[in-house]
């Protein structure tokens, strides 16, 4: 037998028609075949240059400073981080630092699992993370699968975050559970840039705002939980 396929690109997905010659019983058949391509885009790691500070003022002080900027509406998450036990650079440190960590996000019911690595200047402040994340449906399967690779759960955060943007940040008012009332504000990139110049940028326009916050946080939610809470991790 010789097969000849015959394909034609329509969108995502294509149809063939094999022709198969019967050379004995010169004969032809054919046979419809549908064929599914899955496109895939390719997404790069995205440089997440932000600065949290805890904030003191009561939420209505801090929505009317905010509420000068584009509202992008109100998103409660859920975010489950864990830990490999076997290995160090995906554990906190004998600080309950956590500079890389595994996590599950779940916002109006969908749901994202997101590895992120922090980068720290020479003296430990924290620079920025490299993000990789992307969107998943099967929460259950997806338990699983990391269960079954040996990962443990560290700890939930339940926020609840009021978002807004100003054409180059994002400003984020963030209530969390158990912890208090935050303020973040990103900036987000693919390209080169000098992080403490940014940074610094960033650091100018928390204090235009005139609220009463805190320093800049050097470290995650995550960390401050453990931290306030005095919470005990097993093979740490």
């Amino acid at each position: 037998y010789t097969t000849l396929i015959q394909l034609k690109k329509e969108n995502n997905y294509g149809n063939a028609k094999e022709c198969i010659v019967d050379k004995e019983n010169k004969s032809i058949k054919y046979y419809n075949i549908i064929i599914t391509m899955n496109v895939y885009k390719r997404r790069d790691k995205m440089k997440e240059i932000e600065i949290l500070v805890e904030v003191y003022d009561e939420p209505s002080k801090i929505i009317e400073k905010l509420d000068n900027f584009e509202f992008k509406g109100v998103k409660e998450t859920i975010d489950v981080y864990y830990y490999d036990p076997k290995r160090d650079n995906l554990k906190p440190n004998k600080d309950m630092q956590i500079d890389e960590c595994l996590r599950i996000r779940t916002k109006n019911n969908e749901h994202y699992i997101t590895y992120k690595v922090d980068k720290f200047d020479e003296d430990g402040k924290w620079l920025y993370s490299d993000e990789y994340e992307t969107k998943f449906d099967d929460l259950f399967m997806l338990n699983n699968i990391i269960n079954r690779l040996g990962f443990k759960e560290l700890l939930t955060i339940h926020n609840s975050k009021r978002t807004y943007e100003n054409g180059k940040y994002e400003i984020v008012l963030e209530t969390v559970k158990d912890l208090g009332y935050f303020l973040e504000v990103e900036y987000c990139t693919n390209e080169d840039v000098d992080v403490k110049e940014v940074k610094k940028d960033i650091q100018s326009f928390i204090d235009s705002l005139e609220l009463n916050v805190s320093e800049e946080l050097n470290m995650g939610k995550p960390e401050m939980m453990i931290r306030k809470h005095n919470i005990i991790i097993k093979d740490c």
